[in-house]
């Protein structure tokens, strides 16, 4: 059987189980490309390895890579199409982990102040298109694929939430926000209204020329505002701050404001990973980590939650 034609079998199979699949679909389609128009078993382990390995460094894509190929080698051996695994079976150890970057509250109002770079008459994104999306994201701690596919009728002003849909995992949720967060939204949604389109089922954020803001977009117009505001790490992270970084700013700020105020966080947690959309409420615990001095007592309590097992 051709590789191709297994992919294909593979993909179908995962996404009539209700599997989104798209990322395992792109790595999956750049493989056979990278193998060509073979037979899954003339494909050569040497050719496997420099596709996961790719250039340069050992990143976590390459575990990634190996890990989505590992689960169609076991389908296709499953099935009889292919009778033995080309992958390597020496796996490097993986990467140090990325860590996000936690603004400081002062670093925020200086990305909102430096927002001006937006409005240079070529730019993609207006300023005060920026400020809100900013605003939005760290206010509400939004993925920043969540807020770029906002609709106007995801955003219901009177009840004061957001209706986000289909996020990461499938999750749909609504996201209560503050009077302030939802007076900055309205005073946006007013001038987008006046400039652009305002049927309800056009996005929420829109460039200069009213069109749906693309994610490369985003990041490339927030690139230039954070060089204009100076915000930069100094951490020797991989990355520099990020736009999505702004969610784990909301998380971090909130779980010190809840312990700095005596708040019961371990009661709180389970709320806040509801809000933030994650499926498990482990997936919350890695925020706790981020700032030490205030939460290192407020981590040692959320491991002993967790260790204790079911809290429904």
């Amino acid at each position: 059987m051709k590789l191709s034609e297994t992919v294909n079998q593979y993909v179908t199979y995962k996404q009539s189980i209700g599997m989104r699949f798209s990322t395992e679909k792109r790595t999956l389609k750049s493989f056979c490309q990278a193998m060509g128009d073979i037979a899954i078993e003339d494909v050569d382990p040497h050719t496997v390895l420099a596709f996961i390995a790719g250039t340069g460094p050992v990143t976590r894509f390459w575990h990634k890579k190996r890990d989505v190929l590992f689960g169609f080698y076991r389908f296709a051996m499953l099935r009889g199409y292919a009778i033995t695994s080309p992958l390597p079976t020496v796996v490097p150890k993986p990467p140090r982990a990325f860590t996000p970057y936690i603004y400081s509250r002062e670093e925020i109002r200086c990305l909102l102040q430096a927002a001006d770079v937006c409005d240079h008459s070529r730019g993609t994104i207006q300023a005060h298109t920026c400020r809100t999306l900013i605003l939005l994201l760290y206010g509400a701690g939004l993925r920043i694929g969540e807020a770029l596919t906002l609709t106007l009728s995801d955003v219901d002003f009177p009840s004061a939430v957001i209706h986000i849909r289909d996020s990461k995992f499938y999750k749909t949720r609504l996201v209560p926000l503050s009077p302030d967060l939802i007076s900055v939204l309205s005073r946006y949604a007013a001038t987008r209204r006046r400039e652009h389109s305002g049927l309800p089922d056009a996005p929420f954020f829109v460039s200069r020329a009213g069109k749906a803001i693309t994610l490369r977009a985003a990041d490339a117009t927030f690139s230039r505002l954070r060089l204009r505001a100076g915000v930069q790490r100094s951490d020797g992270g991989r990355f520099q701050p990020r736009l999505h970084d702004l969610r784990h700013a909301f998380a971090v700020h909130r779980l010190v404001a809840w312990y700095r105020h005596g708040d019961d966080v371990q009661r709180l947690l389970p709320q806040l990973a509801t809000y933030l959309g994650h499926v498990h409420i482990a997936g919350t615990q890695r925020y706790l980590t981020m700032t030490p001095e205030p939460l290192r007592e407020a981590s040692k309590r959320f491991e002993r939650y967790v260790r204790e097992g079911s809290h429904e």
